[in-house]
């Protein structure tokens, strides 16, 4: 039997085969919010037994997608968020209302390790949610990522650009200032939350970073790990569940 995963975020489409130890080699596409790029039917499977989709993405991409996989897929399956899974308690008192993209990450980060962990993405938006040592969801915080500050920027002041620069603490230019200071604005948030996180647990959480902003972060958090298929991981989780 042939399965697939398919994460479709606000920028990109990542999708796997699910195999017995997990997630297989990862396919990433890109779109602009309406449509795909082009050709990004021919990197998808031919055929497959099944789809898991996760999707937090707008409906018409949605649409596109799964209009491709119902001629190809003989099952498809949305993955949805859950009060309880897995050994992960939501938080949330509503959990429709978390992110199926966070709460997959969720899942990822308690199969991963039984510790306390802040769980990190970086990609259109900066999410961040802890999970404590018992399978809790303590809750989390959403923030701007550093690539829609600068966007945001642009698009009100279009002067300022809306890429490059690096990484300074005092910077003397203004991409430079602008790479830092959205960067920074990011790594001061994580870090708070680290230290609201070891206040509250009485210990120091560890630290999982995943999308396609996490990058330029890592190297300024200290022991942070880079796990740039959390989600696609927590879905397959869910999908061994769901077979």
């Amino acid at each position: 039997m042939s399965a697939w995963l398919f994460d479709l975020g606000n920028s990109r489409l990542k999708c796997a085969p699910l195999c017995e130890g997990g997630v297989g080699d990862i396919v990433a596409i890109d779109h602009d919010g309406n449509a795909f790029a082009a050709g990004w039917e021919e990197l998808l499977p031919g055929r497959c037994d099944s789809a898991s989709i996760a999707c937090v993405a707008a409906p018409p991409l949605a649409v596109q997608l799964l209009e491709v996989l119902a001629r190809r897929c003989s099952r498809i399956s949305m993955a949805r968020t859950q009060a309880a899974f897995d050994g992960v308690r939501i938080a949330y008192a509503q959990p429709q209302r978390l992110g199926v993209d966070r709460f997959l990450a969720l899942l990822a980060a308690r199969a991963r390790s039984l510790e306390a962990t802040l769980v990190v993405g970086v990609g259109t938006a900066l999410t961040l949610d802890l999970l404590d040592a018992d399978g809790r969801h303590r809750g989390g915080r959403i923030a701007p990522s550093p690539a829609l500050m600068r966007m945001a920027l642009h698009a009100r002041a279009p002067q300022l650009p809306a890429a490059g620069g690096r990484w300074r603490e005092f910077a003397d230019d203004t991409a430079d200032a602008l790479a830092s200071g959205c960067e920074g604005a990011a790594l001061g948030l994580v870090a708070g939350s680290l230290e609201a996180a070891a206040s509250l647990l009485g210990v120091r959480p560890r630290l999982l970073l995943h999308g396609g902003g996490a990058d330029a972060l890592l190297p300024r958090l200290d022991a942070a790990v880079h796990a740039p298929a959390l989600v696609l991981e927590g879905l397959a989780r869910w999908a061994h569940a769901d077979r």
